[in-house]
């Protein structure tokens, strides 16, 4: 009778890590760090897209990460002409919260048009609240003057605001309706139209 040989062939470094508890390990690893990385990304409702500038934030705010047709996260500031504020406060208004900055060349660009879209719909009851990234009061009041913007300014020096909605570049925008819930989120200019449009839409 003739003996019959078996030839084992070489393991694949594939398989020889799916057999380990080594390999399980490793695996697991990569899947949790998969997971955890499109969870950050998907919390990131105002990520730094083309033609908005990047910020640093100094920590992630305490909340909720913005969601459209979710209630806006309250926050309080004080503006620059020393009016304590807080976004709850203007409940029963329309909200267009404008993130920006006296550095970013996109935040200056679009500043006459904001101004001009607040004094159009001021008498509808809308409120324009702007808040300027990593800069002081002084800063920030020093720039709206020479500028000549009336609209309420607050100074976000250590990013606290911004954190919150997760603010990842400017201009950001985020319109909430009169009854404090968030309906829109842009990033980058706007033109005149798309803030008429944007404005309409929270004021009706």
């Amino acid at each position: 009778m003739s003996e019959v040989t078996t030839v084992r062939t070489p393991k694949g470094w594939q398989q020889r890590i799916r057999e380990s508890r080594l390999g399980t390990l490793l695996v697991l690893a990569v899947t949790a760090a998969v997971v955890t990385g499109g969870a950050y990304l998907m919390d990131r409702p105002a990520a730094a897209a083309p033609g908005t500038t990047a910020v640093e934030l100094s920590g992630l705010g305490g909340g909720a990460a913005p969601k459209i047709g979710s209630p806006a996260q309250d926050f309080t500031g004080t503006t620059v002409t020393g009016e304590k504020v807080s976004l709850s406060s203007y409940k029963g208004h329309p909200v267009w919260l404008t993130f920006g900055a006296s550095w970013c060349a996109a935040c200056v660009a679009e500043a006459p048009d904001i101004e001009a879209a607040y004094k159009k719909f001021e008498s509808k009851g809308v409120v324009i609240l702007s808040i300027s990234i990593s800069e002081d009061s002084a800063a920030v009041r020093d720039y709206v003057t020479r500028v000549g913007l009336t609209y309420p300014q607050i100074a976000d020096p250590d990013t606290r605001i911004a954190s919150a909605y997760r603010v990842y570049g400017i201009p950001a925008h985020f319109f909430i309706d009169s009854s404090g819930i968030l309906r829109q989120i842009k990033t980058g200019g706007q033109s005149p139209e798309q803030m008429d449009a944007a404005l309409t839409a929270i004021s009706q």
